[in-house]
């Protein structure tokens, strides 16, 4: 298995709609979004966590304009965990928000914050649609009926090429990346192997395009999170059929239930403490995957 590339930590959507270079193109996407029509970008003022790593990665893209604090991550696979993610990084944020406001929340007086909007952009190729997360669907309650005192709502759009039109036309760079993303996937399609097929990409890339110059611009680091990306989903992917293999040896729904959830929190807390290499591991050598089970004492 090819080794994840550590140098590049962003992910292309967010090197594409997070960079102070492309604030027009946030914008646009923002408007996309939201159906509104601002139109100064410098109005953005971004907030993504630099430096700082969550459930292995930083947040992807995260900005404020006016009273609405933002909150984005791209999604090539389907993940239900979305919303405590999100509540994790929203945490940080206004964190970093009311100290450099230097509000007292410790006053008789009460602090006016930002209005969060969560949105995760989904490509993957479950077939999953838009729909809204909560966090609520993962609390345990034993049947009691219950109302949680924390509630947090995701919105997952569907990005994949040919999807959400209206957003598409309303955000052309959004529909550039979708087709950009669908390109590389034909290409590996044909046989091409990944960094091939996103030079491919690019090159076939109409003369139009918006996002095509800085694409062009910056090949290596794009090729380098496209690999990196790829890597990545085809880890977690292997690490997925390896629990199922697991369960299928119990014979029964819940044997492989119980297989996927093992792996799912050993690769949860193997990215936590940043061992990449043992994850990549962990899904190729069952010896190996058995002394990690021992090592964080996952029965």
């Amino acid at each position: 298995m090819p080794t994840i590339n550590k140098k590049y930590k962003d992910r292309l959507f967010s090197f594409l709609f997070g960079s102070e270079t492309n604030r027009e193109w946030t914008l646009s996407l923002y408007n996309g979004v939201n159906g509104t029509n601002y139109e100064n970008p410098e109005d953005i003022y971004f907030t993504t966590i630099e430096n700082a790593v969550y459930m292995g990665m930083k947040n992807d893209i995260s900005f404020i304009l006016f009273y609405v604090m933002n909150i984005y991550e791209q999604q090539s696979t389907y993940n239900p965990n979305m919303p405590v993610r999100q509540l994790m990084y929203a945490g940080k944020l206004y964190d970093k928000y009311i100290q450099m406001n230097n509000l007292n929340i410790y006053g008789k007086t009460m602090v006016r914050l930002p209005l969060p909007k969560l949105v995760t952009f989904y490509n993957g190729t479950e077939g999953e649609e838009d729909k809204i997360l909560c966090l609520s669907d993962a609390f345990e309650c034993d049947g009691e009926a219950m109302e949680p005192d924390i509630e947090v709502k995701m919105r997952m759009i569907n990005i994949n090429y040919g999807h959400n039109t209206k957003l598409m036309k309303a955000c052309r760079p959004l529909a550039e990346y979708a087709w950009f993303v669908e390109q590389i996937r034909g290409n590996r399609i044909n046989g091409m192997e990944i960094g091939e097929a996103v030079d491919k990409a690019i090159n076939d890339m109409p003369a139009d395009y918006e996002i095509r110059m800085f694409l062009m611009g910056n090949r290596a680091e794009v090729r380098d999170m496209c690999i990196t990306e790829y890597n990545e989903a085809e880890t977690m992917k292997m690490l997925r059929e390896e629990g199922r293999e697991e369960g299928r040896k119990e014979g029964r729904k819940e044997g492989r239930e119980e297989g996927e959830d093992k792996l799912g929190r050993l690769v949860s807390l193997l990215i936590l403490k940043g061992r990449n290499e043992d994850v990549q591991k962990a899904a190729t050598d069952k010896a190996v995957r058995a002394n990690l089970y021992k090592e964080f004492k996952i029965l």
